[in-house]
């Protein structure tokens, strides 16, 4: 019986700590599952990819410079050059595989600052390679929202299109694949892969008594805010520092978290600016050290997607500064719709008010994601044996090949 070769691809290993936790929960489910399979990784940080999880990986990008800005006419040159060797590159990877996952993450969405010859090129060389050598690809969990930038519309359609299984982190990703034309009638929504993580174990000690963890993003709007994205920062940046601050007046300790590399020089000001030992960071490394600090607070106020699904997996009340749609839908979900907040527009003093109303009710909301946090685990269960059955059918072979287009 030849193993079944797995690939998993991603903008992986680059410092985004929810796209890793995905990763973690999709290396769970073979290692649990399927055993017997043989993974690797295409992805962006492969050093790290194979450090940290013990598989082989290879480079997303033949060119190393592929996310900076190139202004000289070589780095332009090798740009366009390494589109044309990746297309060359993502077949001969993908050829060796009998299954492709891409676990989780927005890769059908544009809700940050997106290029269409960026990851939306390399997802569409996936999903095509994948096609054309009959090499099932499966976008499992993954968000997605209407886009409009047309190139990258097209791309992430495409997409989508030629995979062989998808499913999707909440019903408004599902309906907006449906409105950009990909027909969506067999599949499935289940929440989303982070929330499979190990649950936090039990807390020896209480913490510190009236710590808030707020979750920092380097945050400068969407896709479609390039125009006024300092603006958007500045706003955002401001609001952030001012909250924290009237939370240091209070007298409450103030724990700093982030969820991806980038967010650093955001940690920096808000420290520079507040000036206070009630102020501290911490240097989380995984989505599991995020769960560690936000359990043994009193509440958590955060930007990033993930910094949410942590608090929400730690059970503990939470306040979403939201970018986009998806953060409030995951909100609604769990029952914490009321207290969601614009990083567009953040107004500190009704941050504040909106922040006060929500510790007021903090036995009840604790209670309640307790309940919450069982039910995403069975339907979790279910986003795992839907995949063993799309991925690994019992043939009488381990391979899985799809069909010929």
């Amino acid at each position: 019986m030849t193993p079944v070769r797995v690939g998993v691809f991603g903008l992986l290993g680059s410092g985004n700590l929810g796209n890793d936790g995905s990763l973690e929960a999709v290396l769970g489910y073979l290692r649990a599952k399927h055993p017997e399979a043989v993974v690797d990784a295409m992805c962006g940080g492969p050093e790290v990819v194979a450090a940290r999880y013990g598989i082989p990986a290879t480079r997303l990008h033949w060119y190393r410079g592929e996310y900076r800005t190139a202004s000289r006419a070589g780095a332009v040159a090798a740009k366009g050059l390494g589109k044309l060797v990746d297309a060359v590159r993502t077949a001969a990877w993908v050829r060796r595989h009998d299954v492709v996952i891409v676990p989780g993450m927005g890769v059908l969405e544009a809700t940050l600052p997106l290029r269409p010859w960026g990851f939306p090129y390399s997802l569409f060389l996936l999903c095509a390679s994948g096609r054309l050598l009959r090499t099932r690809v499966a976008l499992v969990g993954v968000g997605a929202d209407t886009i409009r930038d047309r190139p990258t519309r097209a791309l992430v359609r495409w997409s989508a299109r030629l995979a062989a299984y998808r499913s999707y982190r909440d019903v408004l990703s599902r309906d907006a694949m449906r409105a950009m034309g990909v027909d969506t009638a067999r599949d499935e929504v289940h929440p989303d892969l982070a929330f499979a993580m190990p649950p936090p174990p039990a807390i020896a000690s209480p913490g510190t008594p009236g710590q808030i963890c707020v979750g920092v993003m380097d945050f400068h709007g969407g896709n479609d805010d390039r125009a006024r994205a300092g603006e958007i920062h500045r706003r955002y940046l401001d609001g952030t520092i001012r909250f924290v601050r009237a939370l240091v007046e209070d007298g409450r300790r103030v724990r700093l978290l982030t969820g991806d590399a980038c967010d650093a020089p955001v940690v920096t000001a808000i420290l520079e600016a507040v000036d206070s030992p009630l102020v501290t960071a911490a240097g989380a490394a995984s989505l599991a050290d995020l769960v560690k600090e936000m359990e043994v607070a009193d509440a958590v106020v955060a930007t990033r997607y993930h910094n949410l699904v942590c608090a929400l997996k730690a059970g503990v009340p939470t306040l979403a500064l939201s970018y986009a749609a998806k953060s409030d839908a995951l909100m609604a979900e769990m029952g914490l719709g009321a207290y969601c907040h614009p990083a567009r527009e953040v107004d500190a003093d009704r941050l504040l008010e909106q922040f006060r109303a929500l510790e007021k009710r903090s036995v009840e909301l604790r209670r309640a994601l307790i309940e919450r946090n069982r039910d995403i685990a069975r339907r979790l269960e279910d986003q795992f044996t839907a995949l063993t059955v799309a991925l690994f059918p019992a043939t009488g072979h381990t391979h899985a090949r799809q069909e010929a287009p």
